[in-house]
């Protein structure tokens, strides 16, 4: 599927400076393909560890590069995102990783480029001709100290996924406000469909929701609210976040999230979205593919920004360079696995891993999912950011975010705590 309209290079360098994806779709750990035992230096079996929402792109390139040369198989699997924050971040400083793994984009997680490239566990790709086409206010996703060390298909949308019949019942459209969006949930719920499905046992589905509300609250506002975070000039509890996480709580408050959203998975969220009993869940484009995957009817599902403001114009909206891989330092067959990735820089190629994947491709003109339709005002505009951890100087940030949603969740703690320990994680050094 694909939209007449293109979306420019320059603009989304304009919208986004370098932007990253934490948020990684859970997909099961389980071999996908490949066995072979080719060891020429144009073979070999490839040893690849992703998350879910790679799948769709990344088993695509891996099945194009391997009819196309002779010898060479791989074994795909794809780790829940606490595995690859745990044990795959694990086996890489014991030298025991895979040849090609899932890396996030920018810093802000112990699986992050910065933080991987600062320990020596990352291959540098600079040599590859792909790497010259990425647009400059994308390099801080993928560089370190002017090194490129991961690939990654383009950028990814972060708003509501929504069931259009869900919305038709109710008689309701995309809301374009706050106090639009709480209306559309009310009526939403007077018919029984449970409007925001929230699946927030799996950590990292907490964080989206602020994700997609601080934008509104603080960027449209205070645009260089990270550099002023970085000086120790502004602090998460005296900022804007306080309304985005109370925001978070009143739609809790109002009951327009499925019970017990702590004890509820991603993959549960998913498939309520994907059958109607949910409306919309606060999700990154790049999923979009496992929500239709899991509905009979995919074409009655696409996204919209997710409003956080009563003034349309205020209303920002997140966009960020999708979770990517990269050749592990220590890899046996890192000339193999450099060259998968040399392929995957081909413009083709980068075009089918985007399209599978619902994001935007990094460099060169093309057609995106026409999911992506009501973002393009606000890629247009300039009135887009990246996503929040892309310039938190340490991987704590995150993970202590992750918790105090929870927590917040559970009724343990109030805003005011929950973003004081954010501030002091935010404070720790690298």
């Amino acid at each position: 599927m694909a939209l007449d309209q293109s979306v420019s290079r320059r603009r989304l360098l304009q919208l986004i400076g370098g932007a990253s994806v934490a948020a990684a779709a859970v997909g099961t750990l389980a071999a996908c393909g490949g066995g072979g035992s080719g060891s020429s230096s144009s073979g070999g079996t490839l040893k690849v560890i992703g998350v879910g929402d790679q799948e769709a792109g990344l088993r695509k390139v891996l099945d194009a590069y391997k009819s196309s040369h002779s010898g060479f198989d791989f074994n795909l699997s794809f780790a829940p995102a606490d595995q690859v924050q745990t044990a795959l971040r694990t086996q890489l400083g014991g030298g025991n990783a895979p040849d090609v793994h899932v890396v996030y984009p920018g810093n802000g997680s112990a699986m992050s480029m910065a933080q991987l490239a600062k320990a020596g566990l990352l291959a540098d790709l600079s040599s590859q001709s792909w790497t010259q086409k990425i647009p400059d206010g994308f390099k801080g996703a993928f560089q370190s100290d002017g090194k490129t060390y991961i690939f990654s298909p383009g950028s990814s949308m972060l708003g509501a996924i929504y069931n259009k019949k869900a919305f038709a019942t109710a008689g309701v459209e995309p809301p374009t406000t706050w106090s639009e969006l709480l209306s559309v949930c009310e009526k939403l719920k007077a018919k029984g469909i449970v409007p925001i499905a929230l699946g927030a046992q799996t950590p990292w589905i907490t964080q989206l929701i602020p994700y997609a509300l601080v934008p509104g609250t603080v960027y449209a506002k205070t645009p260089d609210f990270d550099d002023k975070m970085l000086a120790g000039q502004a602090s998460f509890a005296d900022s804007g976040w306080v309304d985005a996480m109370n925001k978070y709580l009143e739609l809790q408050k109002k009951g327009f999230f499925n019970d017990n959203p702590n004890g509820t998975t991603y993959e549960q969220a998913t498939s309520m979205v994907a059958t109607g009993k949910a409306a919309m869940a606060v999700q990154v484009s790049a999923v979009l593919s496992a929500f239709r995957a899991a509905s009979q009817t995919p074409d009655d599902l696409s996204m919209f920004p997710f409003p956080a403001t009563d003034v349309a114009a205020d209303n920002w909206i997140p966009a960020g360079v999708v979770v990517g891989i990269a050749v592990s330092a220590k890899s046996k067959k890192s000339d193999q696995a450099k060259s998968f990735l040399d392929y995957c820089g081909q413009q083709e190629n980068l075009n089918t891993w985007a399209e599978a994947v619902s994001c935007v491709p990094l460099y060169g003109d093309a057609k995106v999912d026409p999911a992506l339709t009501l973002f393009l005002p606000a890629l247009k505009a300039n009135k887009a950011v990246p996503f929040m951890d892309q310039r938190w100087p340490n991987a704590e940030v995150q993970p202590t975010h992750f918790a105090v949603v929870q927590e917040l969740l559970g009724g343990k703690t109030t805003v005011d705590a929950a973003l004081k320990k954010m501030d002091e994680a935010y404070r720790k050094k690298a």
